[in-house]
């Protein structure tokens, strides 16, 4: 078992468990540079990255507003900014959450796009979506607000010039847990290789208030279940994930359940198949 845990450990690039506070700080130094290099060296000059209220976009945030005035500080060119977009459905039944967040991040920019009418537009155009059960047709929706939410991001960036940030960690990424082409776009990932507890920690020595950083986790995509915890959804808890990438001893369950959903999902984690 541990053999493949390796692996899949190896496979995404899975950052070793902090030892102690001066690991966890130089990680979150590194991630600032990469965020840095990467928008200075595309000649962009915006970041662009959708704050839901969770942790992940907490910290993806706060990291991209810290690597923005860095550059502004070094470069001495004012025109680099981070925009914090709020794309809620309707309206959010966690927004103040959000609204948290935003104060935690204190972005340069920040802006409200409300996709709803775009969600129910496309789907009252979709005709094979009036043929599917009430369940499946809610679980297509979801993953089309996921979608919309990117196109709102796009449209964003190229509108100023800039990068849009995703918030996708090794935790979410071995249980393909993503919609493809929605929130698994995005041009760079600065969470790559965390698991979910470095997340955690990573936002709370960077003074996320408690209600961020130890929030339950929801996509909150589904209408017929809202707010539906991630770890509902995968049948195991985040700490059995952390777990399992970090090479410790995991039931056997855990691991069933891990590596099913890691090989169901490769496509996701793959570049489009070519001749």
């Amino acid at each position: 078992m541990q053999k493949r845990q390796a692996e899949i450990a190896r496979e995404l690039n899975v950052v070793a468990p902090f030892r102690d506070e001066a690991m966890l700080v130089a990680e979150i130094a590194r991630r600032i540079a990469f965020i840095r290099s990467t928008l200075q060296n595309s000649a962009m000059k915006t970041l662009v990255l959708g704050i839901s209220g969770g942790v992940d976009s907490s910290l993806a945030g706060r990291l991209a507003q810290c690597a923005v005035e860095e550059l502004r500080a070094q470069s001495g060119d004012n025109s680099y900014r981070f925009i914090a977009v709020r794309l809620p459905y309707q309206t959010q039944y966690d927004e103040a959450d959000a609204q948290l967040a935003l104060r935690f991040i204190r972005a340069d920019q920040e802006y409200t796009v409300n996709i709803a009418a775009s969600v129910e537009g496309l789907c009252q155009a979709l005709e094979p979506l009036d043929n599917l059960s009430v369940t499946r047709a809610d679980f297509v929706r979801g993953n089309i607000k996921a979608r919309m939410r990117m196109v709102a991001q796009y449209s964003i960036a190229n509108a100023t010039g800039g990068l849009v940030i995703g918030t996708d960690h090794a935790a979410e990424a071995v249980m393909g847990f993503f919609t493809k082409f929605g929130d698994g776009a995005c041009d760079l990932a600065p969470l790559a290789g965390l698991v979910k507890g470095q997340v955690r920690a990573m936002a709370r020595y960077l003074g996320a208030p408690a209600a961020l950083a130890e929030k339950i986790p929801t996509a909150d995509l589904e209408e017929l279940a809202p707010g539906k915890p991630d770890e509902v959804a995968y049948g195991i808890s985040y700490a059995d994930i952390d777990a399992f990438l970090h090479c410790q001893p995991v039931s056997a369950a855990v691991f069933a359940c891990i590596t099913r959903s890691y090989q169901a999902s490769t496509h996701k984690r793959q570049l489009p198949k070519t001749p």
